[in-house]
């Protein structure tokens, strides 16, 4: 997991005992930008540090386990673990670079672009034209941004997902998957198949959400609309796995017509 580790006061500017260490993720498929941001702020301040990229997952995971911690980047001053990114700037005096404000900017611009696309387009079944069409669009949207960068997909992802927590490899799947459903969805083609994975999908995304927000009472980030932007998870999830289950039924009800 990469994140942004927080630290409750300021601290005034004080010297770092050597060596200086960071530890940050740098797998083949995604650069932690909080790492990023902690290389950066050691370079301008003139700091020599020791940088330990972990290059696979199994490497950030080892590293978690064996310092007791739940995120990277770790900076650490000889003994002494400084903590992430934030922590770092706060010891040194100097105010964090914040990320952006969370909102559901990114998930208005993908249905409201869909649902124009699909009025214009006049796609969808017959009976549900302009649902499944819009539905059929915004899942292929959404499924092209979770592409652009899967590998903070699946770190976002990973983090309330039930199954993917189980099998990593369905965090690979998941955009190919939910492209498969947007397709059939607009083309009609195996509307069988891809109505009860719709429906699979749905289900077990909304109950990940569910325990995630309302029983783990967890305060995270969406993967829905890829794993770069600040989509708080919630009853939006919700709704959006609900809409995949009910164009997952409307597609059994065209398989049997």
């Amino acid at each position: 997991m990469c994140c942004m580790a927080s630290a409750s006061k300021a601290h005034s500017p004080a010297a770092l005992a050597a060596p200086v260490r960071l530890y940050r993720m740098v797998t083949p498929d995604h650069l932690c930008p909080y790492g990023l941001k902690a290389l950066e702020l050691l370079q301008a301040q003139g700091i020599a540090f020791e940088d330990h990229p972990l290059e696979t997952a199994a490497a950030v995971e080892a590293f978690k386990r064996q310092h007791g911690v739940a995120a990277t980047p770790q900076i650490f001053a000889a003994e002494e673990r400084i903590g992430g990114y934030t922590d770092l700037a706060r010891r040194l005096g100097v105010t964090p670079e914040k990320s952006g404000e969370r909102s559901y900017r990114a998930v208005v611009a993908v249905f409201g672009t869909a649902l124009l696309v699909a009025v214009a387009a006049d796609l969808g079944v017959a009976g549900f034209r302009v649902v499944a069409g819009f539905m059929g669009v915004a899942l292929a949207f959404l499924a092209c941004l979770k592409l652009m960068d899967p590998g903070a997909f699946r770190t976002t992802f990973r983090k309330y997902d039930r199954l993917s927590q189980q099998w990593s490899r369905y965090g690979h799947l998941y955009p190919w998957l939910e492209l498969l459903v947007g397709l059939g969805i607009l083309s009609r083609l195996g509307a069988l198949p891809v109505g009860v994975l719709a429906i699979a999908m749905g289900l077990e995304g909304g109950f990940s959400v569910i325990k995630a927000v309302y029983v783990d009472k967890l305060d995270l980030d969406c993967a829905c609309v890829g794993g770069n932007t600040r989509t708080p998870l919630g009853a939006v999830s919700v709704l959006e796995n609900l809409m995949m289950v009910l164009m997952g039924v409307s597609l059994l009800l065209v398989a049997r017509a």
